[in-house]
């Protein structure tokens, strides 16, 4: 199979070039000219493509060459391109910035290259003329096997600026399609983590994304924006399915019996037909403001392996959806939230009831505070007998993870990539049974299994490991 959509990424010489600004206006006013976009984003941040869902009304997903590994970038993209007209990419930090002592391994230029597209470069253009030719000239020779189809000159202050910076830019040859006036910042509002997710902001949110779709439309060439699209190379193979993921996965692992137990039978797993998941096999996600980090692909795997997914709200709503049967608690922000999160007993008890009972219960970052005694000293679910505060300190990074037990999620052993970014501390910091051990950047456990729970601050993408979905749902159906 052989997909052919149009496909840009949008790339910067570094951070705060303005590449969030022009790929999300770019979506925005390519949608409103009739285009199916299709919204992607270079490693494993989850609030751009938030304001990516805004700009397009589709699903933003992440490519990620670290957690995924690089086979799956192409297979990845091609699904959420699928009936697309034109797909855009933003990239992540600096060009050929990447994962640490990596080399190239998940820069944006890693990506563009399995993509086989071109890079539009996004250059941060005040206080200087001459000179953005050598920084364009650096970026473009740098690696021949990327292809810089054009710039976008950001914050530039005047006619006479542009025209002095589109005289230097003629000698490297690479054509100039957009330049973007200095003016105000669009109202995107910050804080420790990043941009305040759309979830968060409503109204506000539709707006900025409107904002930037105007600058884009008037300071950009969107004809020419599209003809470059069209010029990347076929991609050749099967766009990645969930059920086809999970076929191909190997089964979940035994469970590892007591101490004193006869070890089971290894090729008992072969006897007799399969076991189906019973229809309306509740899986609840949690969502809204307070729960905003997750991938798409993990609801479309457990949807796969048999489950209904169910979101709901824990600053809504007072119960769980009817049914549950397992829990799945993202990342996200209940620090921010922790009042309202503490204030909503009614729902606290009910996932300390599930979680108590044995029912599975997947947490990641702010799923495990959710679970925590407390958060900055208010209750939270009580299901863990730790406590969780902010921190000044940031932790950040990829991390190479073997989960140390034995879980509904995942069978003692599993290897999984993993990133970790939070500013919260959570004491103490793994249980009797930890999730996932790690080497790197320092050698240490974390996180919690007990009973049905994996709580842990690390996020994983499932795509990687599909088995995880399907014993979670098995575990969901045996619990």
């Amino acid at each position: 199979m052989v997909s052919s959509v149009p496909r840009l990424v949008i790339a910067a010489p570094s951070s705060g070039s303005g590449k969030t600004t022009v790929a999300t206006g770019l979506m925005a006013a390519l949608s409103a000219r009739g285009f199916a976009v299709s919204p992607h984003k270079v490693g494993p941040d989850y609030i751009d493509p938030g304001y990516h869902s805004l700009a397009t009304g589709r699903v933003g997903r992440n490519l990620d060459a670290y957690l995924c590994g690089p086979e799956l970038v192409a297979p990845l993209f091609a699904h959420g391109a699928r009936g697309c007209d034109v797909a855009v990419v933003e990239g992540v930090m600096g060009l050929y910035d990447g994962a640490a002592g990596q080399g190239e391994l998940a820069s944006t230029a890693h990506v563009a290259k399995l993509l086989r597209a071109p890079v539009v470069l996004v250059v941060d253009a005040s206080s200087q003329s001459r000179s953005v030719a050598a920084l364009v000239h650096g970026f473009v020779s740098w690696d021949p096997e990327v292809r810089v189809g054009g710039v976008i000159l950001n914050k530039v202050a005047s006619d006479r600026h542009e025209g002095l910076l589109r005289e230097a830019l003629e000698s490297v040859g690479v054509p100039v399609l957009g330049a973007l006036r200095r003016a105000a910042p669009v109202e995107t509002p910050s804080r420790h983590l990043g941009l305040v997710p759309v979830a968060e902001r409503g109204a506000p949110a539709v707006d900025a994304v409107d904002a930037m779709a105007a600058r884009v439309a008037d300071g950009c060439d969107l004809s020419a924006l599209v003809a470059l699209a069209r010029s990347a190379g076929p991609l050749h193979g099967a766009g990645w399915d969930a059920g086809e993921a999970l076929a191909s996965s190997p089964p979940p692992p035994l469970p590892v019996p007591s101490l004193g137990a006869s070890p089971p039978d290894p090729l008992s797993a072969l006897d007799g037909p399969r076991p189906q998941t019973p229809d309306g096999l509740v899986v609840a996600v949690a969502g809204g403001a307070a729960f905003t980090f997750s991938y798409a692909e993990h609801a479309e795997l457990l949807s796969a392996a048999g489950a209904e997914v169910v979101a709901f709200d824990p600053l809504r709503d007072e119960e769980l959806p009817e049914g549950t049967a397992g829990l799945v608690i993202g990342g996200g922000f209940p620090e921010v939230y922790a009042s309202e999160l503490s204030a909503n007993e009614s729902l606290r008890k009910a996932v300390a009831g599930l979680a108590l009972g044995g029912a599975p219960v997947a947490a990641e970052c702010a799923g495990l505070l959710y679970l925590c005694r407390e958060l900055d000293g208010l209750p939270m679910c009580g299901v863990l007998d730790a406590s969780a505060r902010m921190s000044e300190r940031l932790t950040l990074g990829y991390r190479d993870a073997v989960a140390v037990s034995d879980s509904a999620l995942a069978g003692a052993g599993t290897r999984m990539r993993a990133h970790e970014f939070h500013r919260t501390v959570v004491e103490p910091g793994s249980g009797a049974a930890p999730a996932w051990g790690m080497r790197a950047p320092e050698r240490r456990v974390e996180g919690f299994v007990q009973r049905g729970v994996h709580a842990s601050y690390l996020h994983t993408h499932w795509a990687s490991e599909p088995g995880v979905a399907r014993r979670f749902v098995e575990r969901c159906r045996t619990s």
